[in-house]
This record gives C-alpha cells, structure tokens and sequence, in this order.
C-alpha cells in the first residue's frame, strides 16, 4: 500500500483544514487507517484512527477530541482528516498511516506509512 497525503499548509488560529490521504491498492477498505502527527523536537503522537468500514472511531485525548474528525471515502481510496478551531499546538507534521490490524495503528507501529503533510497554525 503506498499512501499520499496531503492538504496542508499555513493558517491562523481558530480556522480550518482537511487533510486528505490517498492510497493505492485494490483492499484499501481492509485497513484500519490513522493518523499520526510530530511537532518539532517532540516523538510521533496518535491522532485518530478509523476502522475499515468507517463504523469506528477511536481519538487521541481531548486535545484534539471534538476538533477533529476522521472519516474515509473507500470508493475514492482516501481517508481525511477534518480538523477545526486549529491551535498554534496543532503545529506539526501529520501523517497518515495503513495497518490491517487495529492495534497496530493505535500503537503507532502500523505496516504502511504516508510521507506526511505540514500543519503550521499561527497565533
């Protein structure tokens, strides 16, 4: 599975963006899907994920919990992330991520990885 993400860019605080994720491949409803995002001088974090059907759900804690929303189109092979009332702390680089298991995206050791897309939110 090869993963593309994109949909970042350089916006104020309180607006928003919707990142996209496109990935190739024929099965992309048998993955669980996430995405993950790293500040600068800080590791990799959990964001959200969403199951292959898009039935589940399953956030980071309340620092993005009701902000953000994941979802996925799997007739397009795409999973987004839609992300409101942006932080100056939303600050990073996201990525997204493929795994056919649950636990692995949670764990943020999942199979397949995105090249990643920057966030910059200013003040």
């Amino acid at each position: 599975v090869q993963l593309q993400a994109s949909g970042g860019g350089l916006v104020q605080a309180g607006e928003s963006l919707r990142l996209s994720c496109a990935a190739s491949g024929r099965t992309f409803s048998s993955y669980v899907m996430g995405w993950f995002r790293q500040a600068p001088g800080k590791e990799r974090e959990f964001v959200a994920l969403i199951s292959g059907s898009g039935g589940s759900t399953n956030y980071a804690d309340s620092s993005v919990k009701g902000r953000f929303t994941i979802s996925r189109d799997n007739g397009k092979n795409t999973v987004y992330l839609q992300m409101h009332s942006l932080k100056p702390e939303d600050t990073a680089v996201y990525y997204c991520a493929a795994d056919s298991r649950f636990y692995s995206i949670r764990a943020g050791t999942a199979a397949y990885w995105g090249q990643g897309t920057q966030v910059t939110v200013s003040s």
